[in-house]
């Protein structure tokens, strides 16, 4: 049985230490309902505010290698992370600005690392844009094409970048 899509994203999460929220419980109902089961993951899914974070990140590292997910690779894992927002945005379910920002934020974070800075470039280009006709970011582009030049790069990223969620 393979993990449900959303797993990139929580193990993204587990990657960069986030703190458990609302997404996470989710996370752990959806799995339940596509058939994982194991004690601690009911626990989770049964968790609601306010979050104890303390008691929250064991019991979710409990979850995690009970259900044999790895997020040691934090590169591939953030890759992976990106993957799944990508194809959220090429669904049109989250604005793919929405997620130029998140990879941006997470790129900043990481000390602007080479295989999300892109993320970064595309966010500011799209960002100054919106306010001037003039942006230093991303050769080409303009107001006319750049959410063109923003999907054609999602769909790119997605080609040779795809999530790999094989259970350790």
């Amino acid at each position: 049985m393979k993990p449900i899509e959303s797993t990139a994203e929580i193990l993204g999460l587990k990657a960069l230490n986030r703190n458990v929220d609302e997404k996470w419980i989710i996370w752990a109902v959806d799995m339940l309902v596509a058939g994982f089961e194991n004690e601690n993951l009911i626990i989770l899914a049964g968790e609601g505010k306010p979050f104890n974070q303390f008691q929250l990140q064991g019991l979710v590292e409990k979850v995690i290698d009970e259900l044999h997910l790895d997020y040691s690779d934090q590169e591939q894992t953030i890759k992976n992370y990106a993957s799944y927002l990508i194809g959220k945005a090429l669904n049109k379910q989250i604005d793919a600005y929405v997620v130029l920002n998140i990879l941006k934020d997470i790129c900043i974070e990481l000390d602007y690392v080479g295989y999300l800075y892109d993320f970064f470039s595309l966010y500011f280009a799209k960002e100054d844009l919106q306010y001037s006709e003039d942006q230093w970011y991303w050769n080409g582009a303009s107001r006319e094409n750049i959410d063109q030049i923003i999907t054609d790069y999602f769909i790119k990223w997605k080609e040779t970048n795809g999530a790999d969620l094989h259970p350790a």
